[in-house]
C-alpha cells in the first residue's frame, strides 16, 4: 500500500560508480525534497548497470554501496524513502518479460535516448539487454504502480514508452496499472570540468559528491575555463565557461557579479575558481560528514537496503499476482 494520502514516485540510478555534482543538481537534490511529499521509491538499478558493465559484474557490489552512501549523504532519509535493490525484486524481471511480448523492436530502435546512449556506450554491438532497457524501466515504474516519475528532457522518450506499455497492458487484459506522469525537472544539465560534455563518470570530467576538500580544489583548479581568454584582464565569455556554469547552479547569489566582472576582465579565472571552490566545499561538507557516519556502520547501510528491498518485494508480489490473474496465468489458485 502507498503511504496514506501520498502518491508514489519512482526514481533511481544505475549503479556504475559514485554520484557527482551533475547527479546532485539534476535529480538527487530534488529527491530529498520529494521524500517529504511522496511515497518515494528509490531504485538501485544493478541489472540495468549490467547493460554496459556485464563483463565486470564484480564491480556492481562495490558501486551499489557507494551509490547508497551517496543517497544517504545527500539527505535521503530511509525512514521516509524506500531504497531497494533491483535484482533482489525478481518480480520486476518477470514483469519485464511480460511487457516485452508486446513492445516492438522498431519502437526500441527508434527511441532517441537508446540511440544516443548506444553511441556513447563504447559497445561494439547493440545487445538485447541494452536495446530492451526502456522495457526494463517500464517494469521498474509499473511494479510499484508509481504515478509520478521525475525526468529530464532526455528521459521523456523512456517515460512515454512506459506510458504506452501500461496503457497497452490495460487494454489487452484489464486495468492494473496507472499511467505514470513526468515530473519535469528544470535543473540544468551540468557541464563537465573538460567543458566538452555533460558531467559524466565515464568521461572522467566529474566532481564526485564524495570528494575531499583537496580533491575538490584540484579538480576545480584543473578545470577548463574560457578558451578565448588568454590574459587575466581580457574580457571573458562566461556563457562558455564551466566554472561560471557551476556558479549559476550552486552560487546563484554571486553569479551576476561573477558574470559582470568576468565580462569586464576585472576578475581572473584563478579568483573565480577560488570562489566556486569555497561554495562547493560548503555544499559538500555536510555530505562528507553524513557519508562518514554511515560508512562507519556498513551493517546499518546493508540493513537499510534489506528493509527497503523487502518492502519493494512485498509490493511487487501483490502487483504480479494481479498481473497473472489479468493474463490468465494463475493456473493453480487454491
Amino acid at each position: 500500500m502507498n503511504q496514506v494520502g501520498k502518491e508514489r514516485v519512482l526514481t533511481g540510478d544505475r549503479v556504475t560508480g559514485k554520484l557527482h555534482l551533475g547527479h546532485y543538481a539534476g535529480s538527487l537534490q530534488n529527491r530529498v525534497h520529494l521524500q517529504n511529499k511522496y511515497d518515494t521509491m528509490i531504485l538501485l538499478a544493478d541489472i540495468q548497470a549490467l547493460t554496459t558493465h556485464f563483463e565486470r559484474p564484480e564491480s556492481i557490489s562495490v558501486h551499489l554501496r557507494e551509490v547508497a552512501l551517496d543517497y544517504l549523504a545527500a539527505g535521503v532519509d530511509p525512514n521516509q524513502a524506500t531504497i531497494f535493490v533491483q535484482s533482489m525484486v525478481p518480480e520486476i524481471a518477470e514483469l519485464t518479460v511480460f511487457f516485452s511480448m508486446f513492445v516492438t523492436v522498431n519502437a526500441l530502435r527508434h527511441n532517441p535516448t537508446v540511440k544516443a546512449e548506444s553511441k556513447g556506450s563504447g559497445l561494439d554491438e547493440l545487445y538485447y539487454g541494452f536495446l530492451g532497457y526502456p522495457v526494463s524501466q517500464a517494469a521498474d515504474i509499473a511494479f510499484c504502480k508509481a504515478t509520478v516519475v521525475p525526468a529530464g528532457e532526455d528521459q521523456l522518450p523512456h517515460l512515454e514508452l512506459a506510458r504506452k506499455v501500461t496503457r497497452r497492458f490495460n487494454e489487452l487484459y484489464r486495468p492494473v496499472f496507472p499511467e505514470p506522469r513526468a515530473l519535469i525537472s528544470d535543473s540544468p544539465r551540468l557541464v563537465g570540468t573538460d567543458g566538452n560534455a555533460k558531467m559524466s563518470k565515464s568521461l572522467g570530467n566529474a566532481i564526485e559528491l564524495a570528494s575531499s576538500s583537496e580533491e575538490l580544489a584540484l579538480k576545480v583548479r584543473r578545470a577548463v575555463t574560457d578558451p578565448a581568454r588568454v590574459r587575466k584582464h581580457d574580457p571573458g565569455h562566461p556563457e562558455v565557461c564551466p566554472i561560471y556554469a557551476y556558479h549559476k547552479v550552486f552560487g546563484a547569489d554571486q553569479a551576476p557579479e561573477i558574470r559582470e566582472n568576468c565580462e569586464r576582465g576585472t576578475i581572473g579565472c584563478t579568483e573565480c575558481k577560488r570562489r566556486i571552490t569555497l561554495t562547493l566545499d560548503l555544499l559538500l561538507e555536510p555530505m562528507r560528514e553524513r557519508r562518514a557516519r554511515y560508512a562507519g556502520k556498513p551493517d546499518l547501510v546493508d540493513e537499510i537496503l534489506i528493509v527497503g528491498t523487502r518492502r519493494a518485494r512485498g509490493i511487487a508480489k501483490e502487483t504480479l499476482a494481479e498481473v497473472r490473474e489479468a493474463m490468465g496465468l494463475d493456473y493453480f489458485r487454491a
